[in-house]
C-alpha cells in the first residue's frame, strides 16, 4: 500500500515563490509515475504536471509552463516529488494534491492515479 503526503503550502503574495514537497512510500513506488493536481473552491480537480517512469518525462498544464518545475528523487521504497512554483498568481490559489500512477505515464487523467495525499493549501494574495 502506497502512502502519500504533501507539505510546503502556505500564503504568498502574487509574484512570489513557493516549493511543495510530496513523499510517496511503499513497495514498488520507485517504478511509479507521479503527478501534481490542484483544486480551487467550487472547481473540479485539475492537472498541474507529472513525471513518468522510467524515462522521467515531464509534462505541465499550459497555465503553469515556465513558472512551475517538477523534480523527483527515487529510492527503492520512497519517492520525493517537488513542485517549485514561481511568479505565482492569485488564480494559482488551490489545494494542491500529489498522487502516484502505477502505469508509469505522465498522464493528466485522474483515473490513472491510485494513491493520493490529503493535499496542502496554497493561497496567493493579490
Amino acid at each position: 500500500q502506497v502512502q502519500v503526503v504533501e507539505s510546503g503550502g502556505g500564503l504568498v503574495q502574487a509574484g512570489g515563490s513557493l516549493t511543495l514537497s510530496c513523499t510517496a512510500s511503499g513497495r514498488a513506488v520507485s517504478s511509479y509515475a507521479m503527478g501534481w493536481f490542484r483544486q480551487a473552491p467550487g472547481k473540479e480537480r485539475e492537472f498541474v504536471g507529472a513525471i513518468s517512469w522510467p524515462a522521467n518525462r515531464i509534462t505541465y498544464t499550459d497555465s503553469v509552463k515556465g513558472r512551475f518545475t517538477i523534480f523527483i528523487s527515487r529510492t527503492n521504497s520512497k519517492n520525493t516529488l517537488t513542485l517549485q512554483m514561481s511568479s505565482l498568481k492569485p488564480e494559482d490559489t488551490a489545494v494542491y494534491y500529489c498522487a502516484t500512477n502505477p502505469f508509469g505515464s505522465n498522464s493528466g487523467q485522474t483515473t490513472e492515479y491510485d494513491a493520493w495525499g490529503p493535499g496542502t493549501q496554497v493561497t496567493v494574495s493579490s
